[in-house]
């Protein structure tokens, strides 16, 4: 788990290592199966798997590069990690159009099983039924990491997340439970899975009142409920952006005050807050239609 933390060079040797993600995955599988989520090995494993899918899209070996994705060379990789749960701040496009999916094959081995949908069901079963927050926010984390990028690996994810496996209940369940890390990642992945056009009405059905709810009435005071703000925001801002029903359903879901209030905070430590509420205001006002609704 430590030396999977280590950086790119560690997290390819560790890919390449023959049989070591299998291994992980086989004992995870085995824990669901024995009704144990909650035992320190099983967070261990969902830990490394978590560190070895971050920037898996940038980090794919050539030949699973040639086959089903076409490299995004100009994101920035000097991200900070830190231990499990780094700092995974990169700059995304909030949309990310359709894209062709890639095959997927029925045994997958080694590397192969890290954007498979049978590691993604298990991520969301771990979830779904793990009481412990690093596992939780590991499989969450993970998850994150495999939505993140803007080619087909990414969007079969999360098409599978949302559309095959059913995973905007466990994910919903995540917005309200009382650890920020947990939720922080839980509306980070959101947002991700967001800016996939096809989804955008099966999430805004699921969660989008969900996430009006747990939006602060003010700026919240930790940088933890900062950024979770801001990924708020973003999420509607992808939810309501093309969508006049959507941008209603925040309204009827009373989201237009806690918006506004965000958005004129002008200190500068919440800044961002502030912005993100003000991008989002200035979508919601995009929709002619809804004009005299946003006045009364």
């Amino acid at each position: 788990r430590n030396m999977s933390s280590a950086g790119p060079e560690g997290r390819k040797k560790m890919r390449e290592c023959d049989g070591l993600i299998d291994s992980l995955v086989y004992y995870i599988q085995g824990a669901i199966a024995d009704h144990e989520p909650n035992d320190k090995a099983t967070e261990n494993c969902v830990c490394i798997l978590h560190n070895l899918s971050y920037q898996l899209e940038i980090e794919l070996p050539e030949s699973y590069a040639q086959s089903i994705y076409v490299q995004r060379r100009n994101i920035s990789s000097n991200d900070k990690t830190a231990g499990c749960f780094g700092t995974r701040s990169r700059k995304v496009k909030e949309k990310q159009q359709d894209t062709p999916l890639p095959e997927e094959k029925s045994n997958p081995r080694g590397v192969e099983s890290l954007w498979h949908s049978t590691l993604i069901r298990i991520y969301l079963s771990l979830i779904a039924k793990s009481t412990r927050s690093y596992t939780q926010e590991a499989s969450l984390g993970a998850l994150q990491n495999l939505t993140a990028g803007t080619g087909p690996m990414p969007f079969a994810v999360a098409r599978t997340v949302v559309q095959k496996a059913n995973g905007l209940p466990s994910i919903r369940t995540m917005l309200h439970v009382s650890h920020p890390t947990v939720k922080k990642t839980a509306v980070s992945l959101l947002r991700n899975l967001s800016r996939n056009t096809s989804l955008q009405s099966d999430i805004a059905r699921e969660v989008l009142p969900d996430l009006v709810l747990i939006l602060p009435e003010s700026v919240p005071g930790s940088d933890i409920a900062c950024e979770t703000t801001v990924s708020i925001c973003y999420t509607l801002y992808n939810l309501t952006q093309s969508s006049s029903h959507n941008a209603r359903l925040l309204l009827s879901a009373d989201g237009l005050p806690k918006i506004i209030t965000i958005s004129m905070n002008d200190s500068n430590m919440f800044s961002k807050a502030s912005r993100a509420a003000s991008v989002l205001l200035y979508s919601l006002w995009s929709h002619t239609d809804l004009h005299s609704a946003y006045k009364k």
